[in-house]
């Protein structure tokens, strides 16, 4: 009988994604992973934006599922981000979306509040794993093992669906962030500190869903009076 590592090895045969032929480049992530059955992705999206959540996702692929085209999100256009969004979510073993909110990474910090996200997302799968990939340098505390991989959307192919999820994910809420507070242009600039976002953040200072831990936010209460 085939084992399931076998099977993401022969399933990875078509993965296009990433110049590797195989969904885990052993000699650039120097982990040896044969041991694990069940690898989850972690990533997230929304640490560098002024406003709203920081959003992370985990996945755990289904090898004998292969989604091809996986890569980092940020190297994706948004309409291929959707269309892999869609197929991630329809043949994963596992998937799970988490945040945390401004408060909370105004009382946290950034990293700490996308290591919470992250840990959030993981608790939630359907299926634990027993490894868990997280993208960077940092590492969320987990019950299970917890291998963090600098540039790791790039070169694990569950890692670059979870960093598509999360991509999706946190651009949905900036839509919908924007129909509440149509003055700042959040559909277009995303929260990052683009000079329209900070013009307009000075024009009319910051909503409640802006980060007031931010230095930029800091400056604009400072000059006008907030919501």
């Amino acid at each position: 009988m085939i084992s399931l590592w076998e099977q993401l090895v022969k399933a990875s045969a078509n993965f296009t994604g990433f110049p590797c032929p195989q969904n885990f480049d052993m000699y650039e992530i120097n982990l040896d992973l044969t041991a694990y059955r069940l690898i989850a992705g972690v990533d997230e999206a929304g640490r560098g934006p002024l406003v709203g959540a920081v959003v992370a996702a985990a996945v755990i692929l289904d090898p004998s599922r292969p989604i091809q085209g996986l890569r980092d999100s940020k190297k994706l256009s948004e309409k291929r981000r959707e269309q892999l969004f869609q197929e991630i979510t329809s043949q994963s073993l596992s998937w799970a979306i988490a945040s945390a909110s401004p408060a909370e990474i105004d009382q946290l910090n950034i990293l700490q509040a996308s290591l919470l996200a992250m840990k959030r997302a993981v608790e939630a799968l359907g299926v634990q794993p027993e490894i868990a990939l997280v993208d960077g340098n940092q590492r969320p505390r987990l019950s299970c093992r917890v291998e963090a991989i600098v540039k790791g959307d790039s070169k694990v192919a569950a890692i670059s669906a979870a960093s598509i999820l999360a991509k999706v994910e946190r651009d949905r809420q900036m839509y919908a962030l924007h129909e509440t507070y149509p003055l700042y242009g959040f559909d277009q600039h995303k929260g990052y500190p683009t000079a329209a976002h900070l013009a307009l953040l000075h024009q009319h200072g910051p909503c409640p869903e802006h980060r007031r831990s931010f230095a930029p936010v800091k400056l604009a209460l400072g000059q006008v009076t907030p919501f």
